[in-house]
């Protein structure tokens, strides 16, 4: 009963005012910067490919290297912060708090998870070389709802709950991350990369294993979870989760399961 009060009183206020630590950082004082910057994104989407009709596919090769290289090394970055700050504060992987405190790796972890939150926005540029280079048979139901969804769903996570349990989720999609733009990085050098990338099957196999990981980690929060973090933001990981599950299943399947029959 007592850890159930804490819970809820601990909901009440973050719910109301977020953290207070995060009150200065850019986007994290209003829910308005990020609707901006979502309502612009879903517009690019919508608007971008047709306002290319009359324009040429631009040849950024040397820009998407860059960018893609980068944010190999952002999540590399990310990623690290993640697991110190984790085992400086000696993290329990079943049910682990929000430290909210100005302890050093309290702020670690905060600053961690916004440079996660950061990075969502970064990677909506994913799209806008898919849109400029007039490649829109890339901008899939799957690959738009995946960047809007965690761009708001991280946002939401880092305001009120930066650390704690929180810390699996943003550890393990850097962690991800890293092949993923690496992979990428490689790719957009040219088609002579192409014979030492044929492992792109298996970062899927690694988004659906994180999934898997993420979900089952909320869902012990759900269901035994009592140190106090809240258990409506594991039951939203768990949902987004299996959605996110199910749909880079159909991708894989699609993808690869078909081509070898």
């Amino acid at each position: 009963m007592e850890a159930s009060r804490a819970n809820m009183t601990l909901m009440e206020t973050y719910f109301t005012h977020g953290d207070e630590r995060l009150r200065e950082r850019p986007f994290m004082d209003s829910p308005v910067p990020i609707l901006t910057v979502f309502s612009l994104y879903l517009l690019m989407v919508k608007q971008g490919p047709k306002a290319m009709e009359i324009h040429k596919p631009l040849q950024l090769q040397g820009a998407m290297v860059f960018y893609n290289l980068s944010v190999m090394l952002l999540s590399l970055y990310i990623t690290v912060e993640f697991l110190v700050a984790a085992v400086q504060s000696s993290y329990s992987m079943k049910c682990q708090p929000v430290d909210y405190s100005n302890d050093p790796s309290a702020l670690r972890m905060m600053n961690a998870c916004y440079w996660y939150f950061i990075s969502k926005i970064i990677e909506l540029l994913d799209t806008f070389f898919f849109v400029v280079r007039k490649k829109e048979r890339q901008i899939t139901f799957l690959h738009v709802y995946h960047h809007a969804i965690m761009l708001l769903h991280t946002w939401w996570f880092v305001k009120f709950v930066p650390g704690g349990q929180t810390f699996l989720l943003g550890f393990l999609n850097s962690f991800v991350h890293i092949w993923m733009y690496a992979y990428y990085g490689l790719a957009a050098m040219g088609p002579h990369m192409q014979k030492y990338l044929w492992w792109k099957k298996y970062i899927t196999k690694l988004q659906l294993a994180q999934f898997v990981l993420t979900s089952s980690h909320a869902l012990y929060n759900v269901c035994f979870g009592d140190c106090g973090f809240p258990r409506f933001f594991s039951l939203s990981s768990v949902i987004q989760s299996a959605i996110f599950f199910s749909l880079f299943m159909n991708f894989y399947l699609q993808a690869y399961k078909k081509k070898s029959q």
